[in-house]
């Protein structure tokens, strides 16, 4: 059996599903605003002072500290059902079916959260490892369970769950420097594979 490993935000997708979740949550305004406000983190990660976990983290504080978890997880699953559809890239969607109807294992890896990336997954019958907001007494903290998805977390994440020696050959589709070590684990390897 082949194993075939998809990011989804700018592989699978046109846009960044976690910005476009942030505009559907608060509206344009107030992210905005918010952008404003974390881009002296967003300036510390691009000067590589702090790590990706914590600017992910610091952004989630910022817009969904202390947000009731309900509100959180209503929101999540109408972005997906109502507005992630509107930026996948069909050509993906080819590639993804390919591979299912090879029998291939199909996995999405990402670090977008998994509260609006579950849904879809399950719509196509797919399955999910992805960053994951902690909830305590029915209110998002800001924090992570875990660490950010992204980068050497991602191939973690991958070998915590699969035994990648059962598998003839690995495809690995990604578009980012939070791929690179995912795509190291390919036997074929795809960089930026469905732009126009």
């Amino acid at each position: 059996m082949k194993l075939a490993i998809f990011d989804f935000d700018g592989t699978i997708t046109k846009s960044d599903s976690f910005r476009g979740f942030i505009i559907f949550y608060h509206g344009y305004h107030r992210f905005i605003l918010g952008v404003l406000a974390t881009l002296p983190s967003l300036v510390l990660y691009w000067l590589n002072l702090i790590s990706n976990n914590n600017m992910k983290q610091r952004v989630i504080t910022h817009f969904f500290e202390g947000e009731s978890a309900n509100k959180f997880r209503d929101l999540a699953e109408k972005y997906s059902n109502n507005k992630i559809g509107n930026i996948i890239r069909d050509e993906a969607i080819d590639k993804i079916n390919w591979h299912k109807n090879n029998r291939d294992e199909v996995v999405i890896v990402s670090a977008s959260i998994d509260m609006w990336l579950k849904p879809w997954c399950d719509k196509n019958s797919l399955k999910l490892i992805s960053t994951k907001v902690e909830i305590k007494e029915n209110k998002i903290t800001g924090k992570l369970i875990g660490r950010n998805c992204w980068g050497p977390e991602k191939v973690k994440r991958i070998k915590s769950l699969y035994n990648l020696e059962e598998y003839s050959e690995i495809h690995v589709y990604g578009d980012s420097r939070g791929d690179k070590e995912m795509l190291e684990l390919a036997d074929e390897s795809y960089f930026k594979p469905f732009r126009d």
